[in-house]
């Protein structure tokens, strides 16, 4: 159990990506650790594939703080989820504190929205590379993209990379 006594956050929101959010908790919790999902207001969410996940608090609720990481996942529900104010703050503050924050498919809406992809490497579905790109971000057509503490892959198909390189970045 490499990541005993960590703490992962999660966001769920509308029509979630769900193999983007469950492989990754799943594959954590399987190295140990504690895996938290917030939402921004509902109880639960549907995911787009149909899959349910219950949230576990509300992003008001949280501390960026209690954090050692934070995975975005896709689908249609980064679009609605980079609309909370909060929601942004906790992702600016996890990327600030030099935490892991990784994103894949169309999350990375999220952190172009939360200010926080100039000046670096990245990669995403090919949909949204425009909108990183026009972020500042150096796109790269790549399964994961490591730069800093910031992890991003393009699609499910590129999720075993995308949570080992989530994994490595933990164990730090």
């Amino acid at each position: 159990m490499t990541l005993t006594g960590k703490r992962v956050l999660f966001f769920a929101g509308p029509l979630y990506e769900d193999l983007e959010l469950w492989y990754p908790k799943l594959r954590l919790e399987e190295e140990g650790a504690e895996t938290i999902v917030a939402g921004t207001g509902e109880k639960s969410y549907q995911g787009k594939r149909g899959y349910p996940i219950t949230v576990d608090r509300d992003v008001h609720e949280i501390d960026p703080g209690d954090f050692d990481g934070l995975v975005i996942p896709g689908g249609y529900a980064p679009d609605i989820m980079r609309r909370s104010e909060r929601l942004l703050e906790v992702t600016r503050a996890i990327f600030q504190a030099g935490k892991p924050v990784a994103f894949i498919c169309h999350a990375g809406w999220v952190p172009i929205s939360a200010g926080i992809v100039e000046g670096k490497a990245g990669t995403s579905v090919r949909a949204i590379k425009d909108d990183l790109v026009n972020a500042g971000m150096r796109w790269e057509d790549s399964p994961v993209v490591v730069d800093g503490n910031l992890i991003s892959s393009r699609t499910p198909a590129d999720l075993t990379h995308f949570v080992q390189a989530l994994i490595t970045a933990l164990k730090d």
